[in-house]
């Protein structure tokens, strides 16, 4: 008896819709992780790409518990000497929201090639506004 392995011309994938208007950040983030890992298909695999593509809007009304707005603070550093930047949650949602719901979930997903693939499936904007309505995308109620 052979293992039977999901094959990428056997998966088909779906569009869901994710409404970040008052959703909590991380709770929002690991579901829409495990979505795009495909962690809700019978098939899934973890050597495989076998998610969905997901579409996450109003980004700019998730929000976090507590005081953690103020508290949590996102660092860069380009690798010299003296140039490590800091922005904190708040002044990022004022920035660009898009940028602290796709960091939450870029961290959710696997290192390498395999997660960056899985992310390319995330589509995020600040408003309500997307083009992606001729795919019909399916409400998630996170």
């Amino acid at each position: 008896m052979k293992t039977k392995f999901t094959s990428l011309e056997s998966v088909s994938r779906s569009w869901h819709l994710v409404d970040a208007k008052d959703a909590i950040l991380g709770r929002m983030a690991s579901k829409i992780a495990a979505i795009l890992r495909g962690k809700h298909k019978p098939m899934f695999a973890p050597h495989t790409d076998t998610g969905d593509f997901v579409v996450v809007v109003n980004a700019a009304g998730v929000r976090l518990t507590g005081t953690k707005a103020e508290k949590k603070v996102y660092w860069t550093h380009s690798g010299y000497f003296g140039s490590i930047k800091s922005i904190s949650f708040a002044e990022q949602i004022e920035k660009d929201p898009t940028k602290a719901i796709e960091h939450a979930i870029k961290g959710m997903l696997p290192k390498g090639p395999l997660g960056r693939k899985m992310f390319k499936k995330l589509k995020v904007y600040t408003d309500q506004n997307h083009p992606h309505q001729a795919q019909n995308p399916i409400s998630l109620g996170l």
